[in-house]
């Protein structure tokens, strides 16, 4: 009998389910994917979920292959040494390869009182505490969103589509990734909406009480709920577990997602930071790195060289309420374009990309292997010449 290769993937989002998928392409390859949760959760509809229009959640069942085996539990430590993971409850996992796609969270950012008094919206807990405080917060009473990101942009919209209202607060700009014709369009939507915008040099969060929030000019704006969507920050667990990371607390990887110190070690999705160049939070960022994070372990199993990474972007879809949405085109390097889809279009194309999203990572479920992206981000090596004065090679780090 063939000798097997264990593969655990820590974390069960975006990332990590299409890279345990795509393991399974290799028999001899057995696959277990630890995540703190039983089901899969759609983070890109979270704001749905409190809005009470989508429940976000999809059983694992649907997109993970038949031979994953899932563990519901939290990863505590990485013993690369012993190639090992420790778990909450205590108990050991060994492996041969180790994929890290712990994914991200919102970060409050030192804030005075953001982290006692503010609401954030980045997962499945924190989405259903804010719904359940808001069914008793009044219909009339003020709320505020801190952070003008698409989720912010989408959870205002949400809340005020369902008659709140709503304050959002951007610092600097409205849509800071939006091409102005783009930042427009949705302005427009949000004044619709009654949505009240605040943005520019005086529109910094820089307190948040139990009732009010500060602003760095001075004001205090009221606020029965204060709902944070500013930045958003990575688990610590590969700087605990004495692994490299960049200042936000990425996995340092390779131009092939391995990681600087560890070639048993890829990582994935929005913890990963190749060559130091992290490409932008996003589930668009995480399909593709958590494949590519699969082919290059199956690449090294095979004893290949595993390929750099050649992903690039589309765009940036938000969802302005269930009436309308805005598509914002992009350069592959993720600057964007001066076209976009606004409008019912835009919504039809934003929930488009959506499903689109759950249908790959079934798809690759059923048939390992199946995924392509087509998106490059041809500058890419510009930058990695720029950053290092030549093209890097791929590391080879210790075994």
């Amino acid at each position: 009998m063939a000798e097997k290769t264990d593969v655990v993937v820590i974390g069960g989002g975006y990332a990590g389910a299409m890279a345990a998928s795509r393991l399974t392409q290799r028999d001899d390859v057995t696959v277990t994917l630890i995540n703190p949760r039983s089901n899969f959760v759609e983070r890109i509809r979270l704001h749905q979920r409190v809005g009470g229009s989508d429940d976000a959640v999809v059983d694992y069942g649907e997109v993970l292959a038949e031979r994953v085996r899932l563990v519901v539990d939290t990863v505590t430590r990485v013993e690369a040494a012993e190639r090992s993971v420790t778990l909450a409850t205590g108990d050991a996992v060994g492996y041969d390869y180790l994929i890290y796609a712990v994914g991200s969270a919102t970060e409050e950012g030192g804030v005075p009182g953001a982290a006692e008094f503010a609401y954030p919206i980045s997962t499945l807990e924190t989405a259903d505490r804010m719904r359940r405080v808001l069914d008793d917060v009044p219909m009339t009473a003020p709320l505020t969103v801190v952070g003008a990101g698409p989720q912010g942009i989408e959870t205002a919209s949400e809340l005020a589509e369902l008659g709140r209202t709503v304050t959002l607060v951007c610092g600097e700009a409205l849509g800071p990734y939006l091409h102005p014709r783009g930042r427009r369009s949705v302005a427009k939507r949000l004044a619709k909406l009654g949505v009240t915008v605040l943005e520019g040099p005086d529109a910094t969060v820089t307190a948040v009480t139990q009732d009010a929030v500060q602003l760095s000019d001075g004001r205090e704006l009221s606020s029965e709920m204060t709902i944070w969507t500013a930045g958003f920050g990575v688990p610590d667990l590969a700087s605990r577990s004495g692994l490299s990371t960049d200042a936000t607390g990425r996995l340092l990887t390779d131009e092939t997602l391995t990681s600087v110190d560890d070639e048993r070690i890829v990582a994935a999705g929005d913890a990963a930071a190749p060559s130091d160049l992290p490409l932008r939070m996003s589930c668009q960022a995480a399909l593709p790195l958590g494949a590519h994070a699969a082919d290059s372990v199956l690449s090294r199993i095979a004893g290949e060289q595993p390929a750099p990474v050649a992903e690039g972007f589309f765009g940036q879809c938000i969802s302005l309420g269930r009436g309308a949405g805005i598509f914002q085109f992009a350069h592959g390097n993720d600057v964007a374009r001066g076209f976009h889809i606004g409008g019912r279009l835009g919504a039809t194309v934003k929930e488009v990309i959506c499903a689109s999203t759950v249908k790959g990572l079934v798809k690759e479920a059923h048939k390992p292997g199946s995924f392509k992206w087509h998106a490059k981000d041809d500058h890419r090596q510009e930058l990695l010449q720029a950053r290092f004065g030549e093209t890097p090679n791929v590391a080879e780090p210790a075994a």
